[in-house]
């Protein structure tokens, strides 16, 4: 993304080219220098030491000791500079912008690739057709396919290795998607300094919690179970939950009961990655037929939701039933949409015996349609007083990961 920024810079005439900086702070040369020595250094070279109308870029910050005080000192030394930072390490930069960059510091969060990016970065856009449906009382936009077994041959492409944009375009890291990963983004988010940050002390402990979460990815757990099971006490295991949040690895979704209700001591989640393809990294790719697959595409489809910042589906739960994705209004605390994820035709063929918490949920709750997801079926049923809709999930996955993309660009997030 910086490259693409400086390299629109550059194409703009109203930009002189010699003021546009790019430097990594990961470079070992720099590691005992700071950011206004750097800036000093780079206009030095250009043979421009007026400092106004630059544009500095500073990668992987989070390496240089103190540098949210370092650019703060910046921002207010030189008004008329743009400074832009960017770090691999979401926990330590959320932290520290946040304490000593009130006002002057812009977040900008940049999550793993959605299944819509996915296919674009691809040239793979001839495979979607856009159009429209009438979706509980008005029109939608919606999309479809050419070819069902082509798309969700690159879905499955996309559970295993679709995160990263450099992942998508080698074969070679795909080869070895264990080592890139798990190198590049895990462990640097893991076992190195910045857990610390957070008052862990004990990396290991979580890198091996961590394991266990992807291992269970898009099953319910619970502190006690992670606990016995671990060793390790509660309050540990939930400060650990909330580092592996805030480093965007991981992603925890509250419950709600039968009649919409939130519990008061919420002691079960799911828990997501924030994509797939961590998985793949951490064990080994999954085939379409694997029993663990139906999760990981539980968990693409609830990624494509992470990219909206201020809404966050839940999942229903009760004594005799589940429904996996629920939205719902937060003012009236009442569910507006219930979808049913599936890794199988089932339910479209059998949607009477397969899809009974769906129907119960829906009666209980006055919600008068759902969605199914489907391997490769599509359509609509009226079942149970229940109008259904059929969609394969690799285009439900592409239709909410597009919109969330548009609603970015409108400012509705």
């Amino acid at each position: 993304m910086m490259y693409h920024t400086i390299g629109k810079l550059l194409s703009k005439k109203v930009t002189d080219r010699n003021k546009v900086c790019f430097i990594n702070i990961e470079n070992p040369l720099y590691f005992n220098m700071g950011l206004e020595e750097l800036f000093h250094l780079a206009r030095t070279a250009n043979g421009i030491d007026d400092p106004r109308g630059y544009y500095v870029f500073f990668d992987e910050i989070q390496y240089l000791t103190n540098w949210e005080i370092h650019l703060k000192v910046l921002v207010d030394s030189y008004p008329d500079t743009k400074f832009i930072a960017s770090g691999s390490a979401a926990a330590a930069l959320r932290l520290k912008s946040s304490e000593s960059g009130a006002g002057r510091f812009t977040d900008f969060l940049l999550p793993p690739l959605t299944f819509h990016e996915y296919i674009h970065l691809k040239n793979l856009n001839h495979l979607l057709i856009q159009s429209s449906i009438n979706w509980r009382g008005k029109q939608s936009q919606w999309f479809s396919t050419t070819n069902i077994q082509e798309l969700n041959n690159h879905f499955i492409d996309y559970i295993n290795y679709g995160g990263y944009p450099e992942v998508i375009f080698s074969e070679k890291i795909q080869s070895n998607i264990g080592r890139y990963i798990k190198s590049d983004i895990i462990d640097k988010v893991l076992l190195r300094d910045l857990p610390s940050l957070y008052g862990i002390q004990n990396v290991q402990e979580l890198n091996t919690f961590f394991t266990t979460l992807v291992y269970y990815c898009g099953n319910e757990v619970s502190l006690e179970s992670l606990s016995t099971t671990s060793g390790v006490n509660k309050l540990t295991l939930k400060k650990y939950l909330e580092y592996l949040e805030a480093a965007f690895l991981i992603k925890s979704v509250t419950k709600i009961d039968d009649n919409a209700k939130k519990f008061q001591r919420q002691t079960n989640y799911k828990v997501y990655l924030t994509n797939p393809s961590l998985r793949s990294a951490l064990f080994s790719p999954l085939t379409a037929t694997d029993d663990e697959f139906p999760h990981m595409v539980e968990t693409a489809i609830f990624a494509q939701w992470m990219h909206r910042i201020y809404f966050t589906p839940r999942y229903a739960r009760w004594k005799d039933g589940e429904v996996d994705l629920v939205g719902l209004d937060e003012k009236k605390l009442k569910p507006i949409w219930a979808v049913e994820i599936k890794w199988t035709n089932k339910p479209f063929d059998n949607p009477y015996n397969e899809l009974k918490s769906l129907f119960y949920f829906c009666n209980k709750n006055k919600l008068k349609s759902a969605i199914v997801t489907t391997i490769d079926k599509e359509g609509f049923n009226f079942v149970n007083n229940i109008e259904l809709m059929f969609v394969p999930s690799a285009i439900y996955t592409y239709i909410v990961g597009y919109n969330s993309i548009e609603n970015k660009k409108a400012g509705l997030m």
